[in-house]
């Protein structure tokens, strides 16, 4: 099979899905896994597909992403999710109260915190329901309908919460200059709601989320205190977050071979 050929067979895949792992790309090509990362290499520099920790996502339509079903979105660049996770749990003292929103980076914080002594307030389904079986941490679900994406639980009568913490952590689809965007409605309400009881936001997400931007700001930077990523911030980015002053804690990850 010819280079263009593979190139193609990548795309060709990426319409039918938002993501695909070098893994999965060599069990459908044939090829080494040094030749699928060279060809996600010259797609990504062609502007025809976007190199990820672990593969290759679909571009972005007019420059928007859509949100991934959470459980195809939890196994996207896990080892920078994960040492995001990492960093941001040495913020967290014994026996405080932490709010947890939805969203993947968030999933695998709350995994690395769910054996600490904190109390931990979450409306992310998929979290509550781990956090449930394998922590020991108190912890506080919210209540209301299931909206299984993106898997949360959440009351729109609601109109007050009875829940304050001194950190809220928080995820995000994309970012700016602006802040911090989603496109799911209620991720929107849902953040900015939890930011109001908390003491300090903090936001992890990793460096690809700053290429992509959809539509809606969730919370501006002027409401966030911190941002957890990982050593693939660009220089670029690097600056915008200095000159909105919040303070960036890098993650170092190990990068696949």
């Amino acid at each position: 099979m010819t280079e263009f050929e593979r190139h193609e067979k990548i795309l060709s895949l990426l319409d039918e899905r938002p993501f695909a792992s070098v893994r999965d790309l060599q069990h459908l090509i044939g090829v080494s896994g040094a030749t699928i990362r060279r060809d996600v290499e010259k797609l990504n520099e062609a502007g025809r597909a976007r190199k990820v920790y672990g593969g290759v996502a679909a571009v972005e339509r007019g420059g928007r992403a859509a949100s991934l079903p959470f459980v195809e979105n939890r196994d996207i660049a896990v080892s920078a999710k994960r040492s995001i996770a990492r960093e941001a749990e040495r913020l967290v003292k014994d026996g405080s109260a932490i709010i947890i929103h939805g969203g993947s980076t968030c999933f695998h914080f709350g995994c690395r915190i769910a054996n600490r002594n904190v109390r931990v307030f979450t409306n992310s389904l998929p979290l509550a329901a781990y956090l449930g079986e394998y922590g020991t941490c108190q912890l506080t679900v919210g209540g209301g309908d299931l909206h299984r994406e993106p898997g949360i639980l959440y009351d729109v009568s609601a109109t007050e919460h009875r829940f304050y913490a001194s950190q809220f952590f928080v995820g995000a689809l994309g970012i700016s200059e602006h802040g911090i965007l989603e496109q799911h409605p209620l991720l929107v309400r849902l953040a900015d709601e939890m930011s109001r009881t908390a003491s300090e936001v903090i936001l992890l997400a990793d460096s690809r989320k700053f290429s992509i931007h959809p539509p809606t700001v969730s919370l501006p930077f002027s409401r966030i205190s911190r941002v957890v990523t990982d050593d693939g911030l660009s220089d670029v980015h690097a600056r915008m977050l200095e000159r909105a002053g919040v303070e960036v804690i890098i993650a170092q990850i190990e990068r696949e071979q």
